[in-house]
Formats: structure tokens, sequence, C-alpha cells
């Protein structure tokens, strides 16, 4: 590749961070080109150094604690580490910009997402108001906005999640960059929101030459939209090679072990294989039996030899929309509306939809979280909803939930021995604190931690750690159902297999029976045994998992299927793998 053909030339870059503990080498001594016009993938799990590489372009380390220690960014000849505050903010949001992960965070909650795009645009473009909004309009429109002319007059928080994103896409293109960076742009959003700004993205780049880096943990999605990849682990670079050489010939066990671990459509493996059954903890490749990886899961027939645990009858959940000046009810959302389903003992039915399907909803209505406006929810032969206050914390020793998010669900101020422990002390487990804390030691070990652990908090681990620490104190009372929500969605797509591995284990271990919520139907596929296709509060489908993903019913079934990204580069299928 010639150099008038590279916009972006990093040279040999590294980047510090100063800590308590001494000198943290975020980044060390890469190099990489992004080409004119391509995309660029630049993959890893969280700490890989990805993100840090991207603020590093813009010039937006935060010094202190961090700082370029060494290296070059080459941008239309000039090094950007060596350029002026005042020269880079003519680069930022003019020649190249940014979309972050969380666009919730990065847009300001106090002025419209109009006089937010409009203000880029008098600001780089020296454009006046009238003519800088009515730009904004005609962005709003590019990026897929319904109704532009009124949600140019929206605040943040009157717009969903994948709006949001649109907002910031309208605001990053609004000068026309050179490059646009893309950072995790698409995590944590439904299948088919994240195929439309898949979509959105592509065409942008189409109609106006411009590069992209795209950063992700998942390199199904890079396939689909990538022309060069390169791989970060541990700040260092592993594989930069081009899209189909590294799909088809992967070199680095890292990048093996990453493209390994992403559940398939096309077979279910016994289980899903991990990073660290390529390469061990200092990046040395492992032999591993690959026949093993490959082995199918058996389907478990779900007939009426199977006991039905849980039985929900027409239930319904509905919210006050909007109220009139005497607290009147206008209007109501039904965000579970007339849902029936079986779940039996020792088998997992998976619950799938968009963002407002009620899944969620469903899912805390049945532990009674949330109050049903109607039906019933039998468990075991008794109807949780006629339960009282004492009766239902007794149930709720048999039931219990696993959150999205972790960190939240977990107290900061305490430890995450007392965490596990708590719902010991309340369903009076354990004859003394000293057995109680014998008990949380043998269940961190039992989800993967060390009993030496329990006396840390939240803050001092890792996700995927936080979530098993959830998982452990969600067996902490030895339940017989749990209802997963979403419990894998924010992770690595490698702490993602091990989690679901986690969970096949723990099921097989203790016959226990899962609600699988979640929107990532490759997901859902590999752990479940039914599924039920949730949309405006109703269930669409329901059936054997294989089932449905084999001959899908329903239109929307079929439309969330269609969404899913392949993992492979155009005109590559996996047969050739």
């Amino acid at each position: 590749m010639s150099s008038a053909d590279i916009l972006v030339k990093v040279e040999n870059l590294s980047v510090d961070f100063k800590t308590d503990e001494g000198i943290i080498k975020a980044v060390k001594n890469i190099s990489f080109n992004i080409p004119k016009g391509k995309t660029v993938g630049l993959v890893g799990e969280s700490g890989s150094g990805k993100s840090v590489t991207s603020l590093a372009i813009m010039k937006l380390i935060p010094n202190p604690p961090g700082k370029i220690s060494s290296g070059s960014i080459w941008f239309e000849g000039k090094d950007l580490v060596k350029a002026s505050e005042a020269e880079m903010r003519s680069v930022r949001g003019n020649r190249i910009s940014m979309i972050f992960q969380e666009p919730m965070t990065s847009l300001n909650p106090v002025f419209t997402v109009g006089d937010q795009i409009a203000e880029t645009l008098m600001l780089h473009q020296k454009m006046d108001r009238k003519t800088a909004m009515a730009k904004s309009l005609d962005l709003l429109d590019q990026v897929g906005i319904p109704d532009p002319s009124s949600r140019i007059n929206s605040y943040p928080h009157e717009m969903s999640g994948g709006q949001r994103q649109r907002v910031m896409i309208a605001m990053a293109i609004a000068c026309e960059p050179d490059l646009l960076i893309a950072d995790e742009p698409t995590t944590a959003l439904d299948v088919t929101i994240q195929k439309q700004i898949l979509d959105l993205l592509a065409g942008l780049q189409a109609k106006y030459k411009m590069s992209i880096l795209f950063i992700t943990h998942d390199l199904g999605v890079i396939a689909d939209i990538a022309d060069e990849v390169v791989v970060m682990y541990r700040g260092d670079i592993v594989e930069n090679r081009p899209s189909l050489e590294l799909f088809t010939h992967p070199k680095h066990p890292y990048t093996k072990g990453l493209l390994a671990c992403r559940p398939r459509l096309d077979r279910n493996p016994h289980r899903l294989p991990t990073v660290s059954d390529f390469m061990t903890d200092d990046g040395r490749e492992k032999a591993f039996d690959l026949a093993s990886l490959n082995r199918v899961k058996p389907v478990r027939p779900v007939t009426d030899a199977n006991p039905v645990v849980l039985e929900i009858k027409n239930v319904k959940k509905h919210f006050p929309l909007k109220k009139g000046i005497f607290g009147n009810v206008l209007s109501w959302v039904h965000a579970v509306d007339d849902v029936s389903l079986k779940v039996r003992k020792g088998r997992t039915l998976g619950l799938v939809g968009e963002s407002g399907c009620g899944k969620t909803t469903l899912g805390r209505t049945i532990l009674r979280l949330i109050e049903p406006t109607a039906g019933e929810i039998v468990y075991n032969g008794t109807d949780i909803t006629t339960l009282d206050r004492n009766q239902l914390r007794a149930m709720r020793r048999k039931m219990q939930i696993i959150f999205q998010d972790p960190y939240a669900s977990l107290n900061p101020r305490m430890t995450v021995g007392a965490a596990i422990m708590e719902p010991m002390v309340i369903h009076n487990l354990g004859k003394s604190k000293a057995e109680r804390i014998e008990m949380a030691g043998r269940l961190m070990e039992r989800v993967g931690l060390e009993r030496v652990m329990l006396n840390r908090y939240p803050h001092e681990f890792s996700g995927g750690q936080r979530q098993r620490i959830c998982i452990a104190r969600a067996l902490a009372v030895e339940p017989e159902f749990i209802i997963c929500d979403e419990s894998v969605s924010a992770l690595d797509v490698s702490i993602q297999a091990q989690i679901l591995n986690l969970l096949l284990d723990l099921q097989d271990e203790f016959n226990l029976t899962y609600i699988f919520i979640s929107h990532d139907l490759a997901v859902v596929k590999f752990i479940s045994d039914e599924l039920a296709v949730m949309n405006n509060g109703k269930v669409v489908e329901m059936a054997n998992a294989v089932e449905i993903y084999q001959n899908p019913k329903d239109d929307y079934t079929k439309k969330l299927l269609g969404a899913i990204p392949k993992g492979l580069p155009k005109g590559l299928s996996h047969s050739t793998l």
C-alpha cells in the first residue's frame, strides 16, 4: 500500500498511566495504518488497549494520570502527538470524529439534540444558527430518525437507545470527517438495531468516502464490516491482517479463541470454547482438542414427562402513561399483554425480543418484584399472586434472579462475602457466622473464584468476576429456579462464554430451572431448550429452540434471525472453515 492510500499512520505508539501501584503500560509500542475510504476493525477484550488507542489518536488521553510516552500518529503529514491544543481543536469533530460507546453519557441532557448537532456545525463550519439547524434536520433524516422535524427538539432522555446512537452518528458526520472512530457503537443494542446502525455506517461511508476505525470486542460484528482487522491483547497488537485472511487462517491463539467462543447458529457445541482453551495466561499457544471443542450438545427433549415447575396464566402488566391535572390516568402501556407460558423442571426457557418487548417486565413480574395487573403465576402448585409478604419471602428462597448489571446489583460498601451471606441471614441458613462464611467460600470456589476474595469490595473485581459473584449470591439460598435477566449481554465474548458454561454446569449439578432473558438470539439458542419470542408484550412464537431457528413461523422471529451478524467476511461461509 502506497503512502498516498494511507489516511492515518500509527507508529510505535505507547501510552502509560501512573497509578498508586506503579506505571501501567496500556498500549505498548504498536503500529498500524488506516487506509483512505476503508474500515479497520480494532478488536480485543476489555483492557486490551483498543479504546486507549482511539483516545490517543484524538489526543484525549487525560494527563495526568495518562500520557503518550512514545510514538507518532501521522495524519496528512502532521504528527498529532506533537500538535498543539489549538491545532487539535481544528481536527477533533471536524476532520476526525468519534462515536462513543454510551450515547446517554456523551449527550448533554439539558440541550435538545438539534442544538447539540448545530453547535458542532457552528463551531467547525462557522455556520449561523439558522443554517446549522437546517443542516441538523437534514442529518437527522440521513441517519434515519423518524419524524426529524419533531425529534430535532427532543432531549436525549426522550429517545430510545438506538435513536440516541443515531444522533451521535449525526453529530460525528456533521462536518463530513475524513476519519470516523466508532468505539463499541453497537454494544448492548438489540440485534435489529445493531444491524441498522452497521448498515447506516456502511451507507454513510460510501456517501462521504470516509475511513472508519471500528472498535469492538466482537469479531462477529467486525466480519460484516471491516476490510482489515487489528487484534489487540494486553496492550500489544498480536495480529494485523486483511479480514478474509484473518478469518480463514487466524495465526495467533488469542484470535483463534475470540473466533471460537462466539455462539454459532449452524451448530450447538457441548460447551463454548474460551480463550483459555487456546492460550496460557502468558500468551503461549496451548495444544487443544478441536474435536472435543466442537462436540455437539445433544438436544434435550421437552415433553409432558418433564414436570411443570412454573405456569404463567394470562399475565398482564399495564403501566399508566399519562396523568391529567387531577391525577387521572389517560392511557396505559401494555408492557405484558396476556402472556401464558409453562417452564419445566431442569430445563431452560429462553425469552427473547427487542428492548421494550416486555421480557424483563415479565421476569420481574414472575417474582413479584413488579405486581401483575392480572393473571396467575403458579409455582409448584402455589399461585404467587395470592401470597402475603411473609409467604412471598419464603417463596423467594426457591426463586432467584441474576440481573444484567452486576455492579448495580452489589452494594459498593459491602464486601462480596457479606453480600453473599446476606440472603443466608434473611432466610436463616447456617447456624453461625462461621458456618455462613464457610458456605460463602465454597460458593466462591464453585463459580470459579477464590475464597480469599470474600473480603474484597465489588470495585476490586472485573465485570465477569462480579457476574460470578452475583451467581454465587443467587445460589446462596439453594434455589430451584433462577431468572437470568440479560446476565451476559454487556460482557466480552470470551467472558460471556465462561459464564454460559458455568450456568450450564450449575444446572446439571443442582438440577436448576432457568428462564434466560436476552436480546441475543445466538446466545439464547446455545443455552435454551425451549424458546419464547416476545413482541409488544405478547408471545408471538414458542417451540423447541432448534426448531425455531431452523423453521421460524412468525415474521418478527424471522426479522430477529436475519439481523444476527453472520460472523464471517462477505463471500465466506462456515463450510469453508
